[in-house]
């Protein structure tokens, strides 16, 4: 079974409650509906679909051998494009720039002080020295990498990457590529 044939059988309200159910162990259908209160019929009909395509055993257990082939045909996950890690970064660093961006987006900031920074060093670096920026445009250069700009904005401000007077911000920290 592909992904795509497995998302078009399960995404289904009435089979997604009964893999839900069969995740626990084996289980009668007619039970199940009667505690939901759902309609036994509709039940008994898809607990027949996902045992017709492998996903429950006869028992309605669920049948955990199907899942591990259809997991690896999944693409991996994408990690942080080739741009995001440019520069003179750790292995660590590379751990935690891969960890929290996806290609190019930032997927979730960092609530360790040490992950932020990591995240802060690099961002602050489409930033060029010596310009001034309106707040506008530091939070549109912002919003391509994460949808929460303003915390990302802030989060330079404290962590002295960027200046910020009057609604101008300017770049005052952070690593300067080519620079040791």
């Amino acid at each position: 079974m592909t992904p795509t044939e497995y998302l078009r059988v399960v995404v289904d309200r009435d089979r997604l409650a009964l893999l839900g159910r069969a995740a626990l162990g084996p289980f009668s259908v007619s039970e199940f509906a009667e505690s939901v209160g759902a309609n036994r019929k509709k039940l008994l009909l898809a607990a027949a679909k996902l045992r017709e395509v492998g996903l429950l055993n006869e028992d309605h257990s669920l049948n955990g051998a199907v899942f591990d082939p259809i997991g690896e045909q999944l693409p991996d996950e994408e990690r942080a494009a080739p741009e995001i890690l440019q520069g003179d970064w750790s292995e660590e660093e590379i751990k935690v720039l891969n960890s929290f961006f996806q290609g190019t987006r930032l997927i979730a900031i960092p609530t360790n002080y040490t992950k932020r920074r990591v995240i802060l060093e690099r961002l602050v670096q489409v930033f060029d020295p010596g310009v001034r920026y309106p707040e506008r445009q530091v939070s549109f250069m912002l919003q391509l990498y994460h949808s929460d700009y303003a915390a990302l904005r802030r989060h330079m401000v404290d962590d002295e990457l960027l200046a910020r007077a009057d609604g101008v911000y300017w770049r005052i920290g952070g690593r300067y590529p080519g620079v040791t």
